[in-house]
């Protein structure tokens, strides 16, 4: 009786055939490595040059940056601060003084003995923080000798992220140009000023402030807005508690 044999062997060879086949991708993979590994070395070793002279040029630029904050910035921040005592000094005795506030201010914006104002720290340290706030100093010291001009000028230089300072020395800038009747100027400052910080002193107060000239400007309905915020906001604060009748005057100006 004939039976059917199976073919064994063939399928053998037919796997082979394949294995023999994946090999050869292999190394034809393999050989294409080499090749790009090849070509990568040769061009590292063309543009070593160029290569090492990146490396030294970003070494470089650190080291100079850690020398200069180590050996110039840092010594020059130290000096201007130093240096802002003295005419803070004259600041300080203004604010609290009853007569003579002019000739003390003065003396802070201008210096005296030989001791920088915050007019000359203002110049000669300009990259610094204390710098920085020679500008603020010298801007309320204006502002308080009613010399807008230089007061918006020096205000306007002057910047910062502190929760009460930057509030209030935009609203300054407000106060300057309501005091020489800008009050489009002012609104868009007491308005910025309102929005620098979110905090329950300086935000009602330039709510308010930029109310009141949105009033002046006949702007009921941005005045009426802004007295609205202060109600909802800022209940508790001193603007909140009566900014009620602000806003019915507001709303019946209209």
């Amino acid at each position: 009786m004939a039976t059917y044999k199976k073919k064994y062997k063939a399928e053998g060879k037919k796997e082979q055939a394949q294995f023999d086949e994946s090999e050869f991708e292999t190394a034809g993979v393999l050989n294409t490595l080499d090749e790009t590994a090849s070509r990568s070395e040769k061009w590292i070793e063309q543009n070593s040059k160029a290569l090492f002279l990146s490396l030294v040029a970003v070494v470089v630029i650190f080291l100079s940056y850690l020398g200069y904050t180590k050996y110039i910035s840092e010594p020059n921040e130290l000096e201007a601060s130093n240096e802002l005592s003295f005419p803070r000094k004259y600041y300080d005795q203004a604010s609290t003084a009853g007569s003579g506030i002019d000739s003390l201010l003065v003396l802070g914006l201008e210096g005296a003995d030989g001791n920088y104002g915050f007019l000359d720290i203002s110049k000669s340290y300009s990259g610094t923080n204390a710098g920085n706030l020679a500008n603020y100093y010298a801007g309320v010291s204006y502002l308080e000798m009613k010399q807008y001009d230089k007061a918006i000028e020096y205000l306007e230089k002057f910047n910062s992220d502190d929760e009460m300072l930057g509030p209030i020395s935009l609203g300054a800038v407000g106060d300057a140009f309501a005091d020489v009747n800008q009050p489009e100027e002012a609104l868009e400052y007491y308005v910025k000023a309102a929005n620098r910080k979110n905090n329950g002193f300086t935000t009602p107060l330039f709510l308010y402030k930029a109310g009141l000239t949105a009033m002046e400007l006949k702007q009921f309905d941005k005045a009426e807005s802004l007295f609205t915020k202060i109600k909802e906001n800022y209940p508790t604060s001193d603007q909140g508690r009566d900014v009620e009748k602000f806003i019915n005057a507001a709303k019946y100006a209209k």
